[in-house]
């Protein structure tokens, strides 16, 4: 199965980046959401960024124009799904939007198109049965922020054909982003399920009053040689994705231990949710930096 025309279906930090990506690596790309404004806000985050991108030397002005001419936004899903080959849904990270997703996404995409979920941390397993294709599922992960981070996790379920696996990387590889397939499932995969490890200590260490999270940003900083501290990096990705992603292992689980702490919790309810409102554990001024 050759792939000719993608469709990334959700508009959001995750969403409009792999589109992108999908444009920048010669495809024929659709994004949807329902949302108008955030298909506006999508066009003119992009467009800011390749800009970007232009004056750095990244890419030539010519290679941003044809970028932008294999990439369209509509808040059809009949339309941007209706002939792709290949569809990634990069929307909320609940199961039951997921679920419902995919089974709108089984009734419009042609029998042989493979639907990739972008999930961060849910196994295509709990996707697929919606689905009367479950052999065309898989996990595609990608990482925040999408045009940055060089990483695929391809994650291959029983469900999933070894065909549709390889298919994905192929993709991904083609997005010019280093794939890595996984043959077994397990929730988090990978990279989030070190970084849950350390972000699940460094909260404990915090609300127990060991450290201020500012502190332990700073040791994790210095001491390991990593780029943003745990803090920093929920703030970077959304406390509110964070979240989610925390009461959905929960919900696997039943540990208690896997619960959003109270921290987490009182975050979202206060709607600081990191750099995208201009607070969370850090306050940020528009341009994005840290207030002093």
């Amino acid at each position: 199965m050759r792939v000719n025309k993608l469709a990334v279906i959700g508009a959001g930090s995750m969403g409009h980046q792999i589109a992108m990506l999908g444009a920048l690596g010669g495809y024929s790309t659709v994004l949807q959401d329902l949302n108008e404004e955030a298909l506006e806000k999508a066009k003119e985050t992009l467009n800011g960024i390749m800009d970007k991108w232009v004056k750095k030397g990244k890419i030539s002005e010519g290679d941003k124009n044809e970028a932008f001419n294999r990439l369209t936004f509509t808040p059809s899903l009949e339309e941007a799904a209706g002939s792709a080959d290949f569809v990634i849904e990069a929307v909320v990270e609940k199961l039951d939007v997921k679920r419902e997703v995919f089974q709108q996404l089984d009734k419009i995409a042609p029998p042989q198109t493979v639907l990739a979920t972008n999930s961060s941390t849910i196994v295509s397993s709990l996707i697929a049965d919606v689905t009367e294709r479950p052999d065309r599922v898989c996990n595609m992960h990608f990482f925040f922020p999408a045009l940055v981070m060089d990483c695929v996790e391809v994650v291959k379920g029983d469900h999933t054909s070894e065909e549709t696996a390889q298919i994905a990387m192929e993709v991904s590889e083609q997005m010019n982003r280093t794939a890595v397939l996984l043959h077994k499932e397990i929730s988090g995969f990978i990279a989030n399920r070190i970084l849950f490890a350390i972000q699940k200590e460094a909260m404990s260490l915090y609300e127990n009053g060991y450290a201020d999270f500012k502190d332990i940003d700073t040791i994790t900083k210095k001491a390991l040689s990593h780029p943003l501290g745990p803090f920093e990096l929920l703030d970077l990705s959304g406390i509110d994705v964070g979240y989610y992603v925390m009461q959905q292992q929960y919900n696997e689980t039943g540990n208690p231990l896997d619960q959003p702490p109270k921290t987490i919790v009182d975050k979202v309810e206060a709607g600081e949710l990191g750099r995208k409102t201009g607070k969370g554990f850090y306050e940020y001024s528009e341009n994005g930096r840290v207030r002093s």
